[in-house]
């Protein structure tokens, strides 16, 4: 084999490869004479068919898998040589070949990066830390006593006020630009539907407008679709909702007392209230964590300074920017983004998809020369907690992942990453400062 490295460019990599049709050939009867082996054909014994027929039924077909094999082995031979380490699949073109010439190819690949190790002791971060107290506890039995509540009829005559459940029929139907209504709309008509007057899980505005109604009242209400709504067909459209008030009902709060505990498997109000601050403390624990991380892989960003493959980028842009024109197509851009044209989109996305690359190599790098790895019971546990989001299908979910490799790694590469988070919050400057539970919230979602 014959390799001549063409002129490089940045961490692009070319070479002009050469296999001798000798080589070719060679193997091309090797696989001939195996295949002729086996081979029964009428009017032959087996294994006694001629090299000319077996040459003449099969040759073509072996002759593709010859090459196919010896471009393999030569790209690899080529990459293992020069200890080369391809950042993605190699490209191969076809310069020259013919049936008895040598087999001439371009190769062309792009190499990852070196990348050196920042000082990890000079990354300096505060982690945040929360304790529930009383109140943020007590404000917590009070959302579950709600979610627990039962309903009961309103025995006098008044109209809904806030936090009643109206029990209402309504269809809806969008508004045209002249002001007409169009047919009813799928999914938008409804009986019975008991509704919490100014509560969530409708269109917003739409609870808030049956405050004052009262059961045999009539009423029409106006909403607007919010841009970013499931469906395309109603998202960001007006539309008319006919409402029909039937029945109104309270909500009765159960206590919070011993009983309600028993009745959340709990010994007693006590170990309840133990319970709920341990969850809270484990909520506001993963809250600090998500924000440390976002400030370490910031301070990552800022030292990753090499060059990064530009295949891999473009890769990573054109699964963000297929999102972006499903979000345009949708009307469900990012408010940030409306407003601006093509271009500066794309230069924008472009720097985010470069940033992920960069990170991705530099957390995958760290990985790599401090040898962590995700075990195999990690790994189990991933597929096993995946497998719980799916009550009664958890064999199946689990059979797909043994015959997926693919959706496995697709498991790993979060852990992989948590790992190499934790190791480098290890040796990083990490002040812990005591914050309230509020202002977690706050700065979290910031």
């Amino acid at each position: 084999m014959q390799v001549t490295e063409l002129p490089a460019e940045g961490l692009k990599r070319a070479f002009q490869v050469v296999v001798p049709a000798a080589s070719l050939a060679a193997r091309r009867d090797k696989r001939l004479k195996e295949l002729g082996a086996d081979l029964r054909l009428p009017g032959f014994r087996p294994g006694k068919v001629p090299a000319a027929v077996v040459k003449q039924r099969y040759g073509a077909a072996v002759q593709g898998e010859v090459l196919e094999q010896s471009v393999q082995e030569a790209t690899q031979q080529v990459i293992t040589d020069r200890g080369l380490r391809p950042a993605m699949q190699p490209k191969i073109e076809l310069v020259n070949y013919s049936d008895g010439a040598d087999l001439e190819y371009k190769l062309d690949l792009e190499l990852l990066p070196e990348i050196p190790m920042p000082d990890f002791a000079s990354i300096e971060l505060v982690r945040e830390k929360a304790t529930p107290g009383e109140a943020e506890i007590d404000e917590f039995l009070a959302t579950m006593a709600t979610r627990l509540a039962s309903t009961e009829d309103v025995a006098e005559a008044r109209p809904a006020v806030k936090g009643d459940v109206l029990v209402c029929d309504f269809e809806g139907r969008l508004k045209n630009e002249d002001g007409t209504l169009a047919e009813p709309f799928q999914g938008g008509t409804a009986s019975d539907m008991p509704i919490e007057v100014a509560g969530d899980g409708f269109i917003p505005g739409f609870t808030e407008q049956l405050e004052g109604m009262s059961p045999g009242e009539k009423k029409d209400i106006e909403v607007s679709f919010p841009a970013e709504y499931g469906s395309a067909e109603l998202a960001g459209k007006a539309a008319v909702f006919a409402i029909t008030a039937k029945a109104l009902k309270t909500k009765v709060l159960p206590a919070i007392d011993e009983e309600f505990a028993k009745k959340l498997g709990m010994d007693d109000l006590a170990a309840l209230r133990a319970r709920v601050g341990e969850n809270l403390q484990r909520e506001y624990d993963g809250l600090a964590r998500m924000k440390a991380k976002r400030a370490l892989l910031d301070a990552l960003a800022e030292r990753a300074q090499f060059q990064v493959p530009e295949g891999m980028v473009e890769g990573e842009f054109g699964q963000i920017w297929q999102r972006v024109e499903a979000d345009m197509k949708a009307g469900r851009l990012d408010a940030d983004d409306q407003g601006k044209d093509e271009a500066t989109l794309k230069g924008e996305y472009r720097a985010i998809a470069e940033r992920r690359i960069r990170l991705g190599l530099l957390l995958s790098e760290i990985g790599r020369t401090n040898n962590i790895q995700v075990s195999n019971e990690e790994l189990g546990g991933a597929m096993r907690a995946e497998a719980g989001r799916y009550p009664g299908q958890e064999k199946q979910v689990l059979d797909f992942f043994r015959k997926n490799p693919q959706a496995v790694e697709n498991l790993r590469a979060p852990i992989f990453e948590e790992k190499v988070v934790d190791f480098v919050l290890e040796l990083a400057k990490v002040t812990e400062t005591p914050v309230t539970p509020k202002d977690l919230a706050a700065s979290a979602a910031g």
